[in-house]
This record gives C-alpha cells, sequence and structure tokens, in this order.
C-alpha cells in the first residue's frame, strides 16, 4: 500500500556578529516521502538559503529569498541495510560535527550494509562539485566523491567510527567516539585529518540536558580547532566556526505545549564572536 508523508519546519532567528550588522533571517525546511511496497521510497527535501552549508535567508535583502530543491532520491531498506540513489543526503543518519551540512546534497549511491547488530559499513560514490543549490540537481559527468565508513557500537555506552574519504580534491581521514557518562549525557571527540596537506578539524563536545524547575533545557557545547588552509571540506561541515580555535554553546527547549521551540547559541573564534537566538516551530 502506498502512503504519503511530509513534514515542514520554519525557523526565525537574530544573528549578531561582533564584525557585522546584526541580521534577521528565516529558514524553511519541507520533506516528503511516498512508500510503497515496504521497501521502496522516494524522497525530497527543498530548504532555502543559496549555499551548501547555509539554509537562511534575510529579511529586507534584495535578491536573497531563496527555495531550492536539495535532494531527491530513491530509497530501498531491507535486513541488510538500505540503498540510496540519486541526489542523496550526505549523511546516512545522525549528522556528526566533522560531517557535511545537513541541509547539502551528492549527486550519487549510498550503500549501507549491516554487519552484525552493532556495526555497519557504508560506501558512498558520486559527485559534488558544485555548492550552488541552484545546480543541486544538475546531471552529474563525474565521479569525484568517494566516501567508506565502519561505525561500530562497543556497547550501550560506547560507539565509534571512522573512513576515508575523498571529496573536493582532497583525501581525508575521519575518526569519532562517542562515550554515555550517563543515560542522557555524551561526551565526543572527532577529527578529520587532511591527508595530502597535513592539515586537521579536531572537535571535543558534549551534550547534556538538564532542567531548570522541572523545565526541560538541551545543551550542546564544543571547542574546534581548524588549521589554516584546510581546503573546502572545513566550509562544507555541520559545525564550521572558522580557521583556528573556536567554542560554540547552545541552549534550545520548548514553548509550553506547543510545536515551538527556542534557542540561543554563543560562537567564538579567535577574536571574532557570534550570538544567534531565535524559535523554531515544524508540522
Amino acid at each position: 500500500m502506498a502512503t504519503f508523508a511530509q513534514k515542514l519546519d520554519l525557523q526565525f532567528r537574530f544573528d549578531d556578529r561582533s564584525s557585522r550588522d546584526i541580521r534577521y533571517q528565516y529558514r524553511a525546511r519541507y520533506y516528503s516521502q511516498y512508500s510503497f511496497e515496504n521497501s521502496w521510497s522516494v524522497h525530497g527535501f527543498a530548504v532555502t538559503g543559496d549555499e551548501y552549508s547555509s539554509s537562511h535567508n534575510t529579511f529586507d535583502d534584495g535578491g536573497a529569498d531563496k527555495f531550492y530543491l536539495r535532494r531527491l532520491f530513491t530509497r530501498h531498506t531491507g535486513d541488510y541495510g538500505k540503498t540510496e540513489i540519486g541526489y542523496i543526503p550526505p549523511f546516512k543518519g545522525r549528522v556528526s560535527s566533522t560531517g557535511l551540512s545537513k541541509d547539502g546534497w551528492i549527486a550519487g549511491v549510498r550503500h549501507v550494509r549491516q554487519l552484525g547488530d552493532n556495526n555497519q559499513i557504508e560506501v558512498v560514490v558520486g559527485q559534488l562539485d558544485s555548492f550552488d543549490p541552484a545546480d543541486a540537481l544538475d546531471a552529474p559527468d563525474k565521479i569525484d566523491y568517494v566516501e567508506i565508513e565502519y561505525s561500530a557500537r562497543m556497547d550501550e555506552r560506547n560507539s565509534y567510527e571512522f573512513s576515508l574519504e575523498r571529496m573536493t580534491d582532497g583525501n581525508f581521514f575521519r575518526t569519532e567516539f562517542r562515550h554515555k557518562i550517563t543515560s542522557d549525557t555524551t561526551i565526543f571527540a572527532e577529527l578529520v585529518n587532511r591527508i595530502d596537506r597535513s592539515r586537521s578539524k579536531i572537535i571535543f563536545g558534549l551534550e547534556s540536558p538538564f532542567s531548570i524547575a522541572g523545565y526541560a533545557v538541551e545543551s550542546f557545547s564544543y571547542y574546534a580547532y581548524v588549521s589554516e588552509n584546510f581546503g573546502e571540506r572545513a566550509d562544507l561541515t555541520e559545525d564550521f566556526l572558522g580557521a583556528g580555535h573556536g567554542f560554540s554553546s547552545e541552549l534550545s527547549g520548548g514553548v509550553g505545549q506547543t510545536k515551538f521551540d527556542w534557542f540561543i547559541r554563543y560562537d567564538v573564534v579567535e577574536s571574532r564572536s557570534r550570538v544567534l537566538a531565535g524559535v523554531k516551530w515544524s508540522l
């Protein structure tokens, strides 16, 4: 039996950077999924923004109100894992801080193979040539993206993954380790090393919810270091602050019994700082 599902989430925020004027921005993400024959589905993803890792439009900025279809792909799932073909997400599940942006795309094929209950291997082959969302669904004409990743859960508290990547004209080794201190609190460390330039991106982070007078608050903080001349792969990652030493901390929570959430984030990189705050709504 065929089914159709869709999701829309909206975000409004202000962006105050030490080197620029305050900006007021919005984001709209639209997800669609058409499922049939149990194991097959077709997925679409459209979002605002005009950059690979940026999905916000700025109010009162003429010509910046962009909204593009960035992903369109077929997925097959089974006991073996899953296979995706088309303009696919650059991630297989949870997006790591050193992973490519959750709003990005790759024209190609992903195959995820389960190796028992706690291990899996992922292979992605395709093209990541243009970073302009207007060209996201252009027909690929070469293969310039290859990723092989192995991930495993050691036990209920510890997991890790490592991968070899070829993208943006560079060769990379990436690894990640996550440890649950408690059922809710996780510390993690991530490393991306650019093999052909001896450049690195390093992340140390903490995810830890807490409550204030019974009100639940999510917190996410991390330290990052990115070598100079690392290349475009750093710019395309999910949590890119800038070259050099950086720190980011975010708090978020729900608004009563509504579908609204609030968030506030503080970033600092070398001598530059940034404050982001806003609300999100999903349907």
